[in-house]
């Protein structure tokens, strides 16, 4: 979407970088992984999105002529300009090298795990925090919402959240992440040339209300799209437009073709479908489907079900592209590990803090997806890939060591795959197509316990750091605090 990526940050991104700079730290190299530390919307799982927009940054990320003339531009609090010419001509001719890993799109994913690791000059992996994180950060948040939004729905979801959504980057990026989580389809004719995913939509309440009448609209409606006609019933009465998209239905019935369905957008969702419903069958347009919208979520679709309504389709908007019930996923990127030479051994760092939830791993992290007999995932074990695993394969929850479990025989797999090499993306088409990670997230969900689903308190899913690896930990929060 032509978005400047590298200009797109946080300053003191940039002021960092310009630090590395002078103190010639440019050979350091450092290892960043970015997590989220809480489940959404107190779920059980998230879908992981994003990775295809990170692809896009590293393909496109440089300093412009104009980003350059702009930062040149910035004076420090202090007096005096806050980049010097030197850094500015550095950046000027600036290219990543960074390797990037992430798991693919579409895979669930839990807390305190990593989506996505990046080795490079600590310089690069600082300048590339911001814009990896808006990706991720959002598209796994909207991704999360519309597997739990599909998940209670039972029927094709489409999302329609563009005209709320939070401007055309991220209304764009939420239509496919909303797909990459189980919509069937998206009302954003760009997302859906932009990203190859269905689109869908037919009329508003203002068509009916350009017209003389209602059943004038409806007929109108029909002879344009005789293939695709699903009226909006609920302009003036609903009862009314159920009795006039019924005639037009019969009409179309005797021409031999069909009226799709009806959509109700406003009102007592279940009352009103259950009408229309009779309506419809006494009528014998038994075919036709019904549609509802209006201020759709997880909680309220499940209800309209537990109340006996079966649509055939659900039009979802503002409370899933705006992630209406929690506005971020708050992951973050932390510092793991560095090698001041870029050789030799990893010498590890973590953030200790004054909060054991903000405790960080040391270590080139990835994640090992373990399974049980039946198919189901049994347990992740975050480890790190410079070190053996210890043969008991014990996992220990990173903020409870009283909490373990042995994962010792099972199948596994590991999650992180290359994106970039170099600062080249390498990622697979495949792991790049909405389509396909939308297929990810579906098997995804079946290995997951049902009780692991649950939209309220579900079952916690077994997450932990290897256990030597949970030690190793340990012993360097005791010696950076002095404690023997």
């Amino acid at each position: 979407m032509n978005i400047d990526y590298a200009i797109m940050t946080d300053l003191y991104q940039i002021t960092m970088a310009q630090g590395y700079f002078d103190h010639g730290m440019g050979d350091t190299q450092a290892c960043f992984h970015m997590y989220f530390r809480n489940y959404p919307f107190k779920g059980g799982y998230a879908v992981a999105c994003g990775m295809d927009q990170l692809a896009e940054l590293v393909e496109t990320y440089s300093f412009s002529d104009e980003d350059i003339t702009y930062l040149s531009t910035l004076d420090a609090p202090g007096g005096g300009k806050l980049f010097h010419d030197k850094f500015l001509n550095y950046l000027s001719d600036f290219k990543l090298s960074v390797d990037i890993d992430a798991v693919t799109e579409g895979t669930i994913v839990f807390p305190n795990e990593p989506l996505v690791r990046v080795i490079g000059s600590i310089l690069e992996c600082q300048l590339i925090e911001t814009p990896l994180l808006n990706c991720v950060n959002f598209e796994t948040l909207i991704a999360s919402k519309a597997a739990r939004v599909c998940q209670s729905a039972g029927a094709p979801v489409a999302e329609f959240g563009l005209r709320r959504a939070q401007g055309a980057a991220g209304g764009t990026w939420a239509s496919r992440a909303a797909v990459v989580g189980g919509c069937a389809s998206t009302s954003n004719v760009l997302a859906g040339r932009m990203f190859n995913i269905p689109v869908s939509g037919t009329h508003a309440h203002s068509w009916v209300m350009s017209f003389p009448d209602e059943l004038t609209a409806f007929r109108a409606y029909a002879e344009s799209f005789p293939k695709n006609c699903v009226l909006l019933v609920d302009t003036y009465d609903v009862e009314q437009g159920v009795k006039n998209a019924i005639t037009v239905g019969l009409e179309m019935k005797a021409r031999g073709e069909r009226l799709s369905g009806i959509r109700i957008d406003s009102g007592d969702l279940t009352w009103l479908a259950k009408m229309a419903r009779r309506m419809l069958d006494e009528a014998g347009l038994t075919d036709c489907g019904i549609v509802l919208s209006n201020d759709l979520d997880e909680y309220t679709i499940r209800s309209i079900r537990q109340e006996g309504v079966e649509a055939m389709s659900w039009g979802v908007g503002t409370k899933l592209a705006c992630a209406y019930d929690q506005p971020t996923l708050g992951g973050v990127y932390k510092l793991s590990c560095t090698r001041p030479h870029g050789e030799g051994e990893w010498i590890d760092h973590i953030k200790i803090s004054e909060s054991i939830q903000k405790l960080t791993t040391p270590g080139v992290l990835d994640i090992r997806r373990y399974y049980d007999d039946t198919g189901r995932i049994a347990g992740d074990m975050v480890f790190d890939t410079n070190k053996p695993v210890n043969k008991s394969e014990v996992i220990v929850d990173p903020y409870d060591s009283l909490r373990r479990k042995k994962l010792q025989g099972k199948r596994y797999e590991t999650l992180l795959v290359p994106l970039a090499r170099n600062g080249k993306c390498v990622l697979e088409p495949e792991n790049r197509n909405a389509m396909k990670a939308q297929a990810r997230t579906k098997a995804g969900l079946e290995t997951l316990d049902e009780t692991q689903k649950r939209l309220l308190n579900p079952h916690t899913y077994p997450v932990g750091l290897e256990r030597d690896l949970f030690n190793r930990r340990s012993e360097l929060v005791s010696t950076l605090r002095g404690i023997e």
